[in-house]
């Protein structure tokens, strides 16, 4: 069974010690191909550093999460702009809107936004969009921004079926993990009727570990389970996960990949 993930930040420092041992068990499970969000200024590095020691497996964006977006955000956008324009990437992102902790900068996280939406059109990338407690916010904004060119995903998708199909009609994939293993997690009633064709699989480690890990470090080598209980939801043979998600991640990210 061959894997894709989507969204995992392999060059965190929770790796640090064993990060060789953690992409070679990934390896081994058969996640082959890991595409990597970059947080702020300060992740770029150790991204591009992991990028540098396993080319073939490591995939990075460029982006500012929104939860990096503060009142002086335009220095650190420059800074994603000028990478954008030295060296290919596989999306922009993670980008997008969080509420969860503080709304306080809400107007700084919606310009934030659209300025990675305006740099995704220039550059015909792929948008990885963060969405939490902000979804109503979010898709509104990529609603306004839609000319037909916009494609991407809504990371982390543990929404209802209505706005997994808003998500749908805008031209974006769904970003599937841990949480559809958690019991109360709702993914079970939103994904049955939802074409393969608009399903990623993603770990988001080393966060969201799914069932039975839950609480620990996630790391790529779990993405078969998430692939298991989404076959299990739908009643699908998880090998044709594998197929249709691994497809669906590379030809959204690029088909070299």
């Amino acid at each position: 069974m061959i894997l894709a993930d989507s969204h995992a930040h392999v060059y965190s420092e929770q790796f640090k010690a064993d990060r060789d041992d953690m992409l070679n068990r990934a390896y081994q499970a058969g996640v082959e191909t890991i595409f990597m969000p970059n947080i702020d200024h300060s992740s770029i590095d150790g991204m591009l550093e992991t990028e540098a020691r396993f080319p073939n497996q490591c995939y990075p964006m460029m982006g500012l999460h929104p939860c990096s977006v503060g009142k002086h955000f335009e220095k650190q956008l420059y800074e994603v702009e000028e990478w954008l324009g030295k060296r290919p990437f596989a999306a922009v992102g993670e980008c997008g809107i969080d509420l969860y902790w503080d709304k306080t900068h809400l107007a700084e996280q919606q310009e934030a936004l659209r300025i990675q939406i305006s740099l995704a059109k220039q550059h015909n990338l792929p948008l990885v969009l963060h969405t939490r407690d902000a979804f109503r916010e979010t898709a509104d904004l990529i609603t306004a921004a839609q000319d037909g060119s916009l494609r991407g995903v809504f990371h982390c998708f543990s929404g209802s079926a209505a706005e997994a199909e808003e998500v749908i009609k805008l031209g974006f994939k769904l970003g599937i993990g841990g949480v559809a293993t958690f019991k109360n997690g709702g993914l079970d009633k939103t994904l049955p009727g939802i074409g393969l064709e608009h399903l990623l699989l993603e770990t988001d480690c080393p966060y969201l570990a799914p069932m039975p890990h839950r609480g620990k470090r996630n790391e790529p080598a779990y993405l078969p389970l998430i692939a298991q209980r989404v076959a299990d939801i739908l009643q699908q043979d998880v090998q044709l996960i594998a197929e249709a998600t691994t497809r669906n991640t590379k030809e959204l990210f690029g088909a070299s990949k």
